[in-house]
């Protein structure tokens, strides 16, 4: 009889793992534009599914438990979509008003760089984002990138239905899958905690979100920015991008403010969002989130580009739930993979979990017949 094949040492499964995430990531690169329809669709189902388990309690039949995870879905969809259409009209439409006072910024910053001794080509190349056709073309890129998102809104629609039926199946099942697929034997499973991190990811970034927009918008209001509804909205959906979302979401609103109030208006609002912005975004809420879903900042920040790369702009604010689900599906399940994780920030309660009560029982009662 031939003997059982010895186990691959650990660091040889780790680097298998490596090689066929690569081949996984280029596949998802290929195919970003299924994929990232798919990603949102998730993300919108995962936070709405909890509203299901108190309405069967109530008596509610499964189909109809799975329509209202369907109609809370669709109203965070349109939410979102309403806001993100209004604020390209708004922008798009409020261009050509400020077409001349645009030029004429681009003007007097290009004599400023002169006379700081730039050559006039350099300062002409560092001043054309500021020409009214530059802004214009990025404006119709907007409303194309627009057209196309409500393009992939369909696919996300129907996602959306799939996926909340498939979960109720899923949840009938969910209680030993961890146990059988990752040899997770804990009350809470791998799969379990992925979707608790992702909903108190969320509902960590919508609430000091929507804390940043209310504060840019008024003041932005007060100090006499052009529509300030819309950096009120860039503010909120930036807020979901860790770490730059802050700077992202300061450059239109402080470049507008050039135009129309020259420097001091500028500074200003640079200061209004640093006072905000940096406060809450870049020293409060990196703490919460840190405890929500267990991601070290650097690796926060890494995977901000490495997704953005991956599947595209939308994969950025997608980062921190794509993380989470590598880390669930390649190193959670490996229990030699103690090292790694915890270099990812999960924590040690997570890392080391207390043994169940009735494990504890049994092992006080041995210790007490041993004694």
């Amino acid at each position: 009889m031939d003997a059982a094949p010895r186990p691959l040492p650990h660091g040889t499964r780790v680097l298998v793992a490596v090689a066929a995430a690569v081949v996984v990531f280029a596949g998802v690169w290929l195919a970003r534009d299924l994929v990232a329809p798919a990603a949102i669709a998730a993300v919108v189902v995962i936070i709405s599914y909890p509203i299901r388990r108190p309405l069967e309690r109530r008596g509610w039949p499964v189909w109809l438990a799975s329509t209202a995870v369907i109609v809370v879905s669709y109203l965070i969809l349109a939410v979102l979509a309403v806001l993100l259409v209004y604020a390209a009209a708004q922008f798009v439409r409020m261009l050509p008003d400020y077409a001349d006072e645009l030029r004429a910024t681009a003007d007097g910053v290009l004599d400023w760089l002169q006379g700081l001794g730039f050559s006039t080509p350099s300062a002409e190349t560092a001043t054309g984002w500021l020409d009214p056709a530059v802004l214009g073309q990025a404006a119709v890129g907007i409303a194309d990138w627009v057209l196309g998102l409500a393009t992939a809104f369909f696919f996300v629609l129907a996602y959306v239905i799939f996926m909340t039926v498939d979960g109720a199946r899923f949840r009938a099942a969910a209680a030993g899958a961890s146990a059988r697929l990752f040899g997770d034997d804990r009350r809470d499973g791998i799969a379990v905690r992925y979707f608790g991190g992702v909903r108190r990811y969320y509902v960590v970034n919508a609430t000091f979100g929507a804390i940043v927009a209310v504060l840019d918008g008024l003041l932005l209001w007060a100090v006499g920015v052009p529509v300030p509804i819309v950096w009120a909205i860039l503010a909120f959906v930036t807020n979901f991008i860790p770490n730059i979302g802050f700077v992202i979401g300061l450059i239109p609103p402080a470049v507008l403010a050039l135009v129309v109030g020259g420097w001091p208006l500028m500074l200003a609002v640079i200061a209004i969002y640093c006072v905000i912005n940096v406060v809450l975004q870049v020293l409060v809420q990196p703490k919460f989130v840190s405890d929500a879903v267990g991601l070290s900042l650097t690796l926060t920040f890494f995977s901000v580009a490495f997704w953005a790369f991956v599947i595209g702009p939308i994969g950025a604010i997608l980062s921190v739930p794509l993380s989470l689900l590598v880390r669930a599906l390649l190193l959670e399940p490996d229990r030699e993979a103690i090292t790694l994780r915890r270099l990812t920030g999960e924590s040690e309660s997570t890392l080391h979990p207390p043994e169940p009560a009735a494990e504890q029982g049994r092992e006080s009662d041995v210790v007490e017949q041993e004694a």
